[in-house]
């Protein structure tokens, strides 16, 4: 050490020093685990697609995902995303699964969504977590009885009043080899602006291949903690190639948004990745 600073005072220093980091430490951890969980964000994001219809330029899509009721996530912070999604008066509604984290003893703090309506409805689908509780079909007929349309490998023609016609397509959860891409496309005319529903962003892949304009999903959480320069540490089968935002499949015209979810799963903190309510809005480019 200098000759100028005694081992009395540095050592002094020292232990200010670790304080503060250990302080820091100590508020990095509180904030992890109970602020930003807390901390809805809402966000808005233009979705440009070639060739969209003049009737469906301006579409505002309010997307929530990955609710994972459980001891982590409250009533109320279901409640909360469910009110400030309806704050937002979007057009239509959809679900990207994953409802409940284990078991079914969380499906009645689902209950807010009974609140949710939109003009052109609300739709969902199941994600892998509503599969492991071992009864799926529960949570869909829960969502159900809320008026909430489940699309299990199916689709829905919604008309938005103008003279073009927006095609829904929900899959099955991917991960439980349940997603039938054909079957949920069968019927929809050739070159028609079509979105669909898939709880895991990578199967975007094979919705490139069938021409999707637009995937919406879940399942990451955007890898709940995202270190800066470094991005998400760990992140789930089936959301490595597209975790989080608006991104393009190479070389095609397929996008795919991934929402960062509500909830969470253990370890039950977020860093720089804030629970969300997306607000997509489709633009004609």
């Amino acid at each position: 050490m200098p000759p100028h600073i005694s081992r009395r005072t540095f050592l002094r220093n020292a232990l200010r020093t670790s304080a503060v980091l250990g302080s820091i430490a100590i508020s990095g951890a509180g904030y992890s685990l109970y602020a930003e969980p807390n901390w809805l964000s809402i966000d808005h994001v233009d979705v440009p697609i070639l060739g969209l219809p003049a009737a469906l330029h301006g579409l505002r899509i309010a997307q929530l995902s990955d609710i994972h009721a459980s001891v982590e996530i409250s009533p109320q912070q279901i409640a909360q995303a469910v009110a400030a999604t309806l704050h937002e008066q979007p057009d239509l509604i959809v679900l990207t699964g994953d409802y409940v984290s284990h078991g079914l003893s969380h499906v009645p703090d689902l209950a807010s969504f009974a609140n949710l309506q939109a003009p052109l409805g609300v739709y969902a689908v199941l994600g892998n977590h509503d599969h492991w509780t071992g009864a799926p079909e529960r949570i869909a007929q829960t969502l159900t009885s809320y008026g909430i349309q489940m699309l299990k490998n199916t689709h829905v023609r919604i008309q938005s009043g103008g003279a073009a016609d927006l095609w829904l397509a929900g899959v099955d959860d991917v991960w439980e080899q349940g997603a039938d891409l054909a079957a949920a496309l069968r019927g929809i005319p050739a070159g028609a602006t079509t979105v669909l529903l898939a709880h895991e962003p990578d199967f975007a892949d094979i919705a490139a291949q069938r021409g999707i304009q637009l995937q919406l999903s879940g399942h990451s959480h955007g890898g709940q903690v995202r270190l800066p320069w470094l991005g998400a540490p760990i992140l789930p089968w089936l959301g490595e190639r597209y975790p989080i935002g608006l991104q393009r499949v190479a070389g095609t015209q397929t996008q795919v948004y991934t929402n960062r979810g509500i909830g969470m799963v253990k370890p039950a903190v977020r860093f720089n990745c804030r629970p969300e309510v997306t607000i997509l809005r489709l633009v004609h480019t």
